[in-house]
């Protein structure tokens, strides 16, 4: 197999090179996926364009003056997973980080490219959508900035045009009350794809419940609100009742799709039980997160 490839050294010209009618066209970053759909056949590219030679902004974790986090799209995820910033700023994607992937997985792939590719077997797009984190995409024509919930449609499916790279990760800062977790069921092993992801948001002024955002991955072709289960924890103190009747409306409302990690019934239950596990956990004090 032969095929054109370009490094350029700046994201204009990067843009550039790319090809919206062409589906042979692609960037490349880390390529720990790309590279194995090229070896397997399963996509056959004309052009590839690296994106390794850019620096500057598409680099790095940065605290924005309002608190909120900028991550640039060509952060590795050892990089985001050793940040202290992030650590301090969102511990759950610190937390999560540790079993995405294996370490030689995460010393490659990038932030942007983990986003771009739209595999639903990911564990931070979960994650992002209920963090109301966003992407900001550069193309010819401009920059856009797409909600990280609108990002990933389908089963390797993104709402990006073909010649739009993302160049940087916005995750807004958090409200007081606020707290997040990641649960994760894998078939296999800790750092395996998840079967089924689930991220929890929860807002709490006082005891009570007054905003909730949980989010399905691994089950679903994308990163999926439950928003019947989201309904049933509001206005009330957080306890154990409340969090088995969320994850029975989950489990209602989710459409699972099965494959190698489980028949869809099988992910269905599944998501009954990590719903609940990621709001004990969301509830539970900061040392006992983990």
């Amino acid at each position: 197999m032969s095929f054109e490839l370009l490094e350029p050294a700046t994201l204009n010209e990067a843009v550039r090179l790319l090809d919206p009618d062409d589906l042979a066209v692609r960037a490349i970053a880390g390529g720990t996926a790309l590279s194995l759909m090229v070896q397997s056949h399963i996509f056959k590219p004309t052009r590839l364009v690296s994106l390794r030679r850019l620096n500057g902004e598409l680099r790095g974790v940065h605290v924005e003056a309002d608190g909120s986090l900028r991550i640039g799209a060509m952060t590795t995820l050892t990089e985001l997973e050793r940040s202290p910033v992030l650590a301090i700023s969102e511990p759950v994607l610190s937390r999560a980080l540790h079993t995405l992937s294996n370490v030689r997985v995460r010393n490659v792939a990038t932030v942007g490219g983990h986003l771009a590719h739209g595999d639903p077997h990911m564990d931070l797009p979960p994650i992002l959508v209920t963090l109301g984190a966003r992407v900001r995409a550069v193309s010819p024509r401009g920059e856009r900035w797409i909600d990280v919930g609108g990002l990933i449609t389908g089963y390797y499916e993104t709402s990006l045009a073909g010649d739009e790279l993302i160049v940087e990760l916005h995750v807004p800062a958090q409200p007081p009350g606020a707290r997040a977790a990641y649960a994760k069921f894998t078939a296999l092993s800790a750092d395996d794809w998840p079967a089924v992801g689930v991220a929890v948001w929860l807002r709490r002024e006082g005891e009570t419940i007054v905003e909730a955002r949980i989010a399905v991955g691994g089950a679903t072709d994308h990163p999926t609100r439950m928003t019947a289960a989201e309904a049933t924890l509001l206005g009330d103190a957080a306890d154990a009742k409340k969090f088995a009747a969320a994850g029975d409306a989950a489990a209602g409302e989710v459409e699972p799709l099965g494959d190698l990690r489980g028949s869809g019934p099988y992910k269905r239950e599944m998501v009954r039980v990590h719903v609940r596990r990621a709001l004990e956990r969301a509830s539970a004090p900061p040392e006992e997160r983990s």
